[in-house]
């Protein structure tokens, strides 16, 4: 896409600065729990969100889009109000008229389209565009089983702003809370039977994947027999 044929730059919308500011702090405040590799990750996201709000890139307007699931977007907000969190998700709210919400999978499986759906901020298909990184928020129904998966050469990190949630039945997650899989992790995520959940995440990887990304849940395998 030709940026400079799209009317305004991220300077222009200060509403937008401000979210990315709050992301950048979030992967700089929170603790790496002694990991290496989660610290490196913190970090190459802490730089690219630098480099993207340096860039000042082309904001492309998106139309507003809901989902079954943003029915439960405003309990979702108030539960995060009241936690370490509460900076983004003032930040999110503003902005919450301007959110896409989709599905991105061509095939959903039954039921979970009326219990998920994301919303990509920064990337190839947000309304900030980068090719370097994607931002977004994920916002899970109460009791949402959102099945098994991975993503082809993406590292990928959550943070839980509001709500609990497991993966793979690992640790329960709660607001201020980060999640790490690396490239070709399986994983599931699993939902609290009475609240929602909302969470940010940030991908990294390289560019073609990046832009070429295809969500697919894994299959089980048939018995034999």
């Amino acid at each position: 896409m030709d940026q400079s044929a799209l009317p305004y730059r991220l300077s222009d919308r200060p509403a937008w600065g401000y979210l990315l500011r709050d992301f950048l702090e979030m992967y700089r405040a929170l603790p790496a729990g002694g990991s290496v590799k989660i610290r490196a990750h913190q970090r190459l996201v802490r730089e690219r969100i630098t480099g993207v709000l340096r860039a000042n890139p082309s904001l492309r307007d998106t139309d507003a889009a809901s989902k079954p699931v943003t029915l439960h977007l405003q309990r979702a907000l108030d539960q995060g109000r009241g936690t370490s969190m509460s900076r983004v998700i003032r930040s999110i709210d503003g902005l919450r008229d301007q959110l896409s919400w989709q599905y991105g999978y061509d095939k959903v499986p039954r039921g979970l389209d009326q219990k998920y759906a994301y919303a990509e901020l920064v990337g190839p298909t947000g309304p900030v565009l980068s090719d370097q990184i994607i931002l977004g928020l994920v916002l899970f129904a109460p009791s949402c089983i959102y099945p098994t998966h991975a993503h082809d050469g993406i590292t990928e990190s959550y943070i839980c702003l509001s709500g609990a949630m497991s993966q793979n039945d690992q640790g329960v997650y709660v607001p201020g809370s980060m999640i790490f899989n690396p490239p070709g992790q399986m994983h599931r995520i699993t939902v609290a039977d009475l609240e929602p959940s909302l969470l940010a995440y940030a991908w990294i990887g390289p560019h073609e994947k990046l832009t070429s990304q295809k969500m697919v849940f894994t299959r089980k395998a048939r018995r034999q027999g």
